[in-house]
């Protein structure tokens, strides 16, 4: 009979912290694991959470001063006070790259001159498309992790579970004793993993799912806004 198993006859856990104390070395080591999996878990909820808070904020003010702007020049002034973001990059993108085909077009006073070709246009929509995907990856850093945590986690907390049960089964095979007093706290010992298992999980799963519907939220922003660009330089008559 094992030390842990004959400790929990003696003295049956009356808490959580006594169930853990009283655990096998396998079921301490997957507690452990559980901890810094939940620490890394409420770390990238905590950073994402204020990174998404971040990117809603610079989207409504970003959005509020194109509103305001009468013309692309316009626009681009407004925006180049603006911090980074991912709605700024992407207009800066598809303005940088208009420069580069048509230089001076965006100066003040410029004449109108010769609108973009159908190639022409097509590779600025791939220049727009290639920043989108960019700004996604930037986005979606981290939100995989979650997703693995909260896999990783209950069944990391049913082996755990599994272990304590076979251990608390030797002990009464050694002790030649069956009745329930000396499985069950064994038993709710070897459970504990389970519940932490949970724990972890639950928390991920809500923030990964939460997460990716802010991230495909964003996204649409981002290819909704690149199409009015596009359209812009068409009633601009720049297309």
């Amino acid at each position: 009979m094992s030390l842990s198993t004959l400790l929990l006859q003696i003295r049956p856990p009356q808490t959580a912290l006594d169930m853990v104390v009283g655990g096998t070395l396998a079921t301490k080591t997957i507690l452990v694991i559980l901890a810094l999996l939940s620490f890394a878990s409420w770390w990238l909820i905590f950073r994402k959470w204020q990174q998404f808070r971040e990117v809603r904020r610079e989207g409504d003010r970003f959005l509020e001063y194109m509103e305001q702007a009468q013309r692309l020049e316009d626009a681009y002034k407004s925006i180049l006070a603006l911090p980074e973001s991912p709605y700024g990059r992407v207009f800066r993108q598809g303005v940088n790259f208009f420069s580069e085909l048509r230089p001076g077009a965006l100066r003040e006073g410029a004449p109108s001159g010769e609108g973009l070709s159908l190639t022409q246009l097509e590779v600025l929509r791939l220049v727009l498309d290639k920043e989108e995907a960019e700004e996604r990856e930037e986005l979606a850093q981290g939100v995989g992790t979650l997703a693995v945590i909260g896999s990783v986690s209950p069944l990391l907390g049913l082996a755990g579970t599994v272990l304590g049960i076979m251990d608390v089964f030797l002990g009464i095979t050694a002790a030649g004793s069956s009745n329930i007093a000396a499985v069950a706290p064994g038993v709710a010992a070897a459970l504990i993993t389970t519940v932490a298992g949970l724990a972890v999980a639950i928390p991920a799963v809500w923030a990964y799912n939460h997460f990716v519907t802010m991230l495909n939220r964003v996204s649409s922003e981002l290819e909704g806004f690149s199409s009015e660009f596009i359209g812009t330089l068409a009633r601009e008559g720049r297309v």
